[in-house]
């Protein structure tokens, strides 16, 4: 089963959702950092890096001996990654979305491609937790290429968990597609409620079971769990606001660790998950 966790905006809690959840299966579990623009799960895990591989891209690449300034790539190109006036092209690496189509419409074939690197994608163990997390390039500006080489490292025979990025943008609809199961991971704020409510619709556009879990209860008022209501859509787990959790964090310590009695609740969470993902196929 491979589990999404989401928010419709940074500051939530997914990355406390999804470590905590990981520790709690208690069986051999992936754990997906997606977020690559500022990942973060690597802090609350003790282990070793196991491997560390460079992503990259295909970008074009002109020969100005066979060109002949014809225009045909830039014309094609709907990012304006490629333009020319006449002459050789210029080329805008990074705005490139490595399509291939100016490599195609070449009619001097005087177009091919280089990778370009973005990033690295680093493995870590950690007692049955396998973590695979991606790390962008400072000053890459996609990170969606990035977020697909993470998923490409998934075993389709383990449990995985893949901790989102915040927001409803690209890089989240390339992290939570083809997962089973999103978790929305909200406060019970005005803004929680807000950036929530796009979260639903961006899950149900994708057509992806979904639960919803308000972290920081009783710091906010009763305004996500009426929308819930209303909306029919199942409240899976509420995590109070108590210091002792924050403090936790902040040291880089697992709560399920920290405070055992929290445990309870991402056991309770897991039996959730296995009941809605099995209705969710049905």
């Amino acid at each position: 089963m491979r589990i999404a966790i989401a928010s419709g905006k940074g500051g939530t809690g997914k990355t406390t959702v999804s470590v905590n959840l990981a520790r709690t299966m208690g069986v051999p579990v992936q754990l997906l950092d997606c977020d690559v623009e500022e990942p973060n799960t690597h802090l609350f895990l003790k282990g070793d890096k196991v491997k560390e591989e460079i992503v990259t891209i295909p970008i074009p690449q002109v020969h100005e001996a066979l060109c002949d300034g014809c225009g045909e790539c830039s014309k094609f190109c709907e990012y304006h990654a490629i333009v020319t006036f006449g002459t050789a092209p210029l080329i805008f690496p990074e705005m490139c979305h490595s399509c291939g189509g100016c490599t195609r419409v070449c009619p001097k074939k005087a177009i091919t491609e280089v990778g370009r690197r973005i990033g690295v994608v680093e493995t870590m163990m950690s007692e049955s937790i396998t973590l695979i997390g991606g790390r962008l390039d400072v000053g890459v500006a996609m990170a969606p290429p990035l977020i697909r080489a993470v998923k490409e490292r998934l075993q389709k025979d383990i449990p995985a968990i893949l901790d989102a990025p915040p927001g409803t943008s690209c890089p989240v609809i390339a992290a939570i597609r083809d997962t089973d199961l999103v978790l929305l991971v909200t406060e019970p704020t005005p803004f929680g409620l807000n950036d929530l409510s796009l979260a639903v619709d961006m899950v149900r556009e994708l057509k992806i079971p979904f639960g919803v879990i308000v972290n920081r209860m009783g710091s906010g008022d009763d305004r996500v769990h009426i929308y819930c209501q209303k909306e029919a859509i199942p409240l899976l787990l509420e995590i109070p606001d108590d210091r002792k959790i924050a403090e936790s964090y902040s040291r880089g310590i697992l709560m399920v660790d920290a405070l055992p009695e929290y445990r309870e609740f991402f056991e309770s969470l897991m039996e959730k998950i296995t009941k809605l993902g099995k209705k969710g196929r049905t």
